[in-house]
């Protein structure tokens, strides 16, 4: 019984923009007639002495209203931020990627991928991305539809360029960049403060995180390696 109030009400706050519009749905001519006062004949809805409808106050229908879009928004706000809803992916390493998406977005999950390939120029290239980093500062739908290949770039968390001997390291939001260590490279998660070792040799990329080799006809190498978030309590 409980359900169907809320369920009624939240049908009444969907159906009229503002609370007088409410109150006036619940107004007969028969009232205005008798009562020759719209302001008087609302007051009295407001009161439950009018109207056959559910007698529901401004405060709680306001407050109803604000939750109703909220809802809204945030809904629409996850279909737009899902930058691979809707695709239909056949190449393994996009739908991986489709696959984090939305836990990279939310703070769940931090994947770094390492990719080993070719640049433009035929130049061999390496490096590991913060994926989550690259999801809130570009557009990752071109690379779901196919139209762009997602490449490590020097401004990524590291990068080495195989003919330039060119090697860049950067901090990310989400990561801290441990590239003197006799482990070899390593990343620091700076919310959880976990070390994610990225040497295959290892027996365990570390604390809550896996290791994900992708054989991809599109690249020579990649590897995806994703750590679940532990916030401290």
């Amino acid at each position: 019984m409980e359900e169907e109030v809320t369920s009624g009400s939240d049908n009444i706050v969907t159906e009229f923009n503002t609370y007088e519009e409410f109150l006036d749905s619940q107004i007969t001519s028969l009232d205005l007639l008798y009562l020759e006062d719209e302001e008087l004949a609302r007051q009295l809805v407001e009161l439950g002495y009018r109207g056959s409808g559910e007698v529901l106050k401004r405060e709680e229908f306001e407050a109803r209203k604000q939750a109703a879009e909220a809802s809204r928004l945030s809904k629409r706000s996850q279909q737009k931020a899902l930058a691979s809803s809707g695709k239909e992916l056949k190449n393994p390493f996009l739908k991986a990627l489709a696959q984090r998406e939305e836990a990279n977005r939310s703070g769940k999950m931090t994947s770094i991928i390492f990719i080993r390939d070719k640049n433009a120029r035929g130049q061999e290239i390496s490096g590991y991305i913060d994926y989550a980093h690259r999801l809130k500062t570009e557009d990752f739908e071109p690379y779901f539809s196919g139209r762009k290949r997602l490449l490590p770039r020097p401004s990524d968390l590291s990068f080495y360029n195989w003919e330039t001997q060119t090697s860049t390291s950067n901090p990310t939001p989400n990561y801290q960049v441990i590239a003197e260590n006799a482990s070899g490279l390593l990343f620091k998660n700076k919310r959880d403060r976990k070390i994610l070792n990225v040497d295959p040799k290892a027996a365990s990329p570390g604390d809550n995180s896996t290791r994900t080799p992708l054989t991809c006809p599109q690249y020579t190498q990649v590897v995806i390696y994703d750590h679940i978030t532990r916030r401290k309590t």
